[in-house]
């Protein structure tokens, strides 16, 4: 069945089920960030000072980042093994279940260094977790798009990362309006980790529901599955899979730097209260929910490339006016 004549219902939810699951997957891993840029370093880091603890707080944050290439690897082979379906079902298990424990771990206070440690530990399963969802749930929605819409329907997983800040940001801000700092340090910033069990479950329901798309049913049913899908495509790929991969390091340091980092910078260095810094990161995860799909059509009509010439070069400029371009280090 060609992308053109395949069911548009099936589509259409495999679109949906990706943006649920990166979504669920983007709150998490958000979540996690903005929590290490707030709270983990007194938390986690107690005997630290509170520049040290920062620091620390952010190695661990940073560990999920080295973690995501295993999860995007491991996906990735056993995605062209046995499909983009079960793969996406454990990822979101993983992650989730990861995130939930994150919010039920004991403190420095209570358990002294078993704390942090417990708490890298379930960063890198997260950190895999979210590498394994964010690649499977993109390649699936491509698979089953009309090749006309491919950057429209594709968009829908990045929609969800934008998704997911939205709802961290959103979460936490109402907390901190809500509750007193003692109450917040205390038990409130918890309520958001345990919360993604919620959402795994919603997640799980419309995952399931979906279907492994047509070209990758006609492989396994001919027995042409490759052996080891990773090595083969470096060794078919190298030059794409290098470019790609560095379009993807550019793009994501000036995207964590505005979302998270710039949380501590506003907080510990310019003065400014954390509400300020949600509400900047909030308004502009909802303008995102907009972009995103504009800038998928507009891929399908003038070509990637032309798209990310634009944008790529586009957050320089903007990145220099915040400020952290001459003060990196603050940031």
């Amino acid at each position: 069945m060609s992308t053109e004549t395949r069911p548009q219902k099936m589509t259409g939810k495999v679109a949906v089920a990706s943006f649920i699951g990166t979504t669920i997957e983007g709150y998490d891993f958000v979540l996690y960030g903005l929590a290490a840029a707030t709270v983990f370093g007194p938390l986690f880091f107690a005997p630290a000072d509170p520049l040290v603890g920062t620091i620390a707080a952010f190695a661990t944050y940073a560990v999920g980042f080295v973690a995501r290439p295993i999860g995007g690897v491991l996906g990735g082979h056993y995605g062209d093994r046995i499909g983009r379906k079960s793969v996406l079902v454990a990822s979101l298990l993983l992650t989730g279940l990861a995130t939930t424990a994150i919010g039920l771990l004991p403190t420095y206070a209570q358990i002294s260094w078993v704390a942090p440690a417990l708490l890298l530990l379930l960063r890198v399963i997260q950190g895999i977790g979210y590498g394994a969802e964010w690649a499977g749930a993109a390649l699936m929605t491509v698979e089953h798009a009309a090749p006309k819409k491919r950057g429209l329907t594709s968009s829908a997983t990045q929609l969800g990362p934008t998704s997911g800040m939205l709802l961290a940001t959103g979460v936490l801000l109402v907390l901190e309006n809500s509750l007193s700092d003692e109450q917040f340090l205390a038990w409130g910033w918890r309520v958001p980790f345990v919360a993604s069990l919620v959402l795994v479950a919603v997640g799980l329901a419309i995952r399931l529901s979906v279907e492994d798309s047509p070209e990758f049913k006609h492989v396994q049913s001919v027995q042409t599955v490759a052996g080891r899908p990773v090595l083969e495509s470096l060794k078919t790929h190298p030059r794409e899979i290098l470019l790609t991969t560095g379009l993807r390091i550019a793009q994501n340091a000036f995207y964590y730097v505005y979302t998270v980092f710039i949380l501590t910078y506003l907080t510990q260095v310019s003065g400014t209260d954390r509400n300020t810094g949600l509400t900047a990161v909030l308004i502009a995860s909802a303008l995102g929910l907009v972009t995103v799909p504009v800038w998928g059509a507009l891929s399908d009509r003038f070509g990637r490339r032309s798209v990310y010439l634009f944008g790529g070069p586009a957050l320089q400029p903007s990145f220099r006016s915040s400020g952290c371009w001459t003060r990196a280090t603050s940031c």
